[in-house]
């Protein structure tokens, strides 16, 4: 598939392209956020030339990945630099249509690793925008003025309220099955029995029937909230969004802050930005993302707002959003993550002490609810993740949860340094400070994983007296020996063993097949009960990623393949 002049995908300097996940209102394309007082709206009105790549149109509002972009950047937006909206409406710009879905020929056309990482990309917008009206109490109103089909709807179920317009052709659908032989790629089928409690007769009725449900029938089988005559239908919608927002809890007084564009610096094994760095080593199949620790704490909340984007933890996470879903997206070769830190633990600590100090402001909510996603993130990114804790780390509190979501992580044991080499208590020579990490309050609830558990808690999930000893162990620095004893590290290495152990578990790891590699770290990840959550991006995430290799969705006679060409798909019919 080629690429476009879109504004998501930015040439480099050896010719290639990448995807950029940066973007603004000012340069949207597909959406128009709008401000009345405390409700938003969000209009979706795409741009038919604007796909992400050549060789389709995004027509009646269907949407690729640059779509998606956008309307993530929104979300963050009303959350930061719109603190007095309390509701939101998203509506369509389009008459007599709400939204297609995924488009098409963009699923027929793209590899299957852009069509797996689109999928897994949208399902995150789509939770972010249930954990909007959940932490940061900003309802939302999906207002369908016509077909809202496949991906469409999915946008609309991840709202919490759902109101169809009664005009006798609008209608609701998750036609993906008997049209394209794949699944609904956006959390449609779980949010539908979950979310929406639909009967399971009728679900399967409405997932298997092309021109969905309307009227009547929709609301009574769950599928939406209200329907509404056409007459009435805006005041209805602005009625009930001036509802929500006068039943929302969110306090966000005063003036937002501006979301600046990140200072990002691309060469040819790396990026640089401000608060850390990526290295890439692509003949060993590595990226290494290298965190930076702040300085001293702001004195007060009027100073967390002064520096807006700038605050180091604000700045950070956002960072650090941009890296992995750089790696995700662009960087498709890459085995291993490998994270490391430099600074001051108790650096570290301070902040998130700050942050504490100052929970019931609104910017410090939303920073730490920022950091519960982009962590998310990192637990959902099909990499093998590996934390090297070195002497000059800094993995503290919220850092701290790096290590405890990667698959495996190595810390430097202190040695005795020698008279004649100088050296210092980690490798010989080094006179940086012993390798330390450090918990806080934080690692016992602040980030819970998809499965609603702390990575702590899912990772002492036999043993809770495991759990508890590490509670007892807040705000210690605590060396190798240490943390070993407490199950917070895989292992514990001196410096002669150091290099060759983390050589040889970056060699096998970049040596093992990378799908089963993909299902193996996803099923150890969360252990525990299963979520909604959980569910959209384990179970359905799964049978999806199976299913578009399949010769009847993705073959030549496939689904995917001669949709609207006139000519029905030819599938193997043997159930597997």
């Amino acid at each position: 598939m080629a690429e476009s002049e879109h504004a998501a995908v930015r040439p480099l300097a050896n010719g290639q392209t990448r995807i950029d996940f940066q973007t603004a209102p000012e340069r949207y394309r597909h959406w128009k956020l709008k401000i009345d007082g405390d409700v938003a709206t969000l209009l979706m009105d795409v741009d038919e030339k604007g796909a992400l790549f050549e060789g389709y149109e995004l027509k009646l509002n269907s949407y690729d990945l640059g779509v998606d972009i956008e309307l993530a950047d929104a979300i963050e937006r009303l959350r930061f630099e719109h603190p007095q909206v309390r509701a939101v409406v998203i509506r369509s710009g389009k008459p007599r249509v709400f939204c297609a879905g995924a488009n098409i020929r963009m699923l027929a056309g793209a590899t299957h690793a852009h069509k797996v990482n689109f999928c897994k990309f949208t399902n995150e917008t789509r939770n972010g925008i249930e954990d909007l009206s959940e932490n940061s109490g900003l309802k939302s109103i999906c207002a369908i003025n016509g077909t809202a089909a496949g991906g469409g709807y999915e946008l609309a179920l991840a709202a919490d309220r759902i109101m169809l317009v009664d005009d006798g052709s609008s209608s609701v659908a998750l036609p993906e099955l008997p049209l394209l032989a794949v699944l609904p790629g956006t959390g449609g089928l779980t949010r539908v029995s979950d979310k929406r409690k639909v009967r399971r007769d009728h679900a399967d009725v409405f997932c298997t029937t092309e021109e969905g449900v309307k009227g009547k029938r929709a609301v009574e089988w769950r599928l939406v909230d209200d329907v509404v005559p056409g007459s009435k239908f805006d005041d209805a919608v602005m009625a009930r969004a001036k509802e929500f927002a006068a039943q929302s809890p969110r306090n966000g007084a005063g003036r937002g802050i501006k979301l600046s564009p990140l200072t990002r610096t691309f060469a040819a094994d790396g990026v640089e930005y401000g608060t850390l760095s990526v290295e890439f080593n692509r003949a060993e199949r590595i990226a290494t993302i290298t965190l930076r620790g702040p300085s001293a704490p702001p004195a007060n909340a009027d100073a967390m707002v002064a520096l807006g984007a700038n605050f180091w933890p604000l700045q950070l996470a956002r960072e650090l959003d941009d890296a992995i879903l750089n790696i995700r997206l662009n960087e498709l070769d890459v085995a291993a993550i490998v994270f490391k830190s430099s600074g001051d633990p108790a650096s570290v600590l301070a902040y998130d002490h700050f942050l504490d100090a100052h929970s019931s402001h609104w910017l410090a909510r939303e920073i730490r609810h920022l950091w519960k996603r982009v962590l998310k993130r990192v637990d959902l990114t099909s990499r093998s993740l590996v934390t090297l804790i070195e002497p000059g780390s800094c993995f503290a509190g919220t850092l701290a949860e790096l290590p405890f979501a990667s698959d495996r992580s190595y810390m430097l044991a202190p040695t005795l340094p020698s008279p004649a080499s100088g050296g210092g208590p980690g490798r010989a020579g080094d006179n940086k400070p012993t390798a330390t990490i450090a918990l806080g309050d934080v690692n016992f609830g602040a980030y819970p994983m998809s499965n609603g558990l702390t990575r702590l808690g899912c990772r002492f999930l036999a043993a809770p007296a495991d759990l508890e000893a590490a509670k007892g162990a807040r705000e210690k620095m605590l060396d190798a020996e240490a943390a070993e004893k407490l199950g917070l590290i895989t292992f514990a290495l001196d410096d002669i063993d150091w290099d060759d152990e983390v050589r040889m578990f970056l060699e096998e790891r970049a040596s093992f097949s990378p799908d089963s590699l993909t299902g193996m770290e996803a099923n150890l990840r969360f252990a525990g009960p299963e979520t909604m959550e959980s569910k959209i991006f384990a179970r359905l995430t799964a049978w999806q990623n199976w299913i578009f290799q399949r010769p009847n969705a993705i073959g030549e006679e496939g689904a995917l393949k001669r949709y609207g060409t006139g000519q029905k798909p030819v599938f193997d019919t043997r159930r597997v």
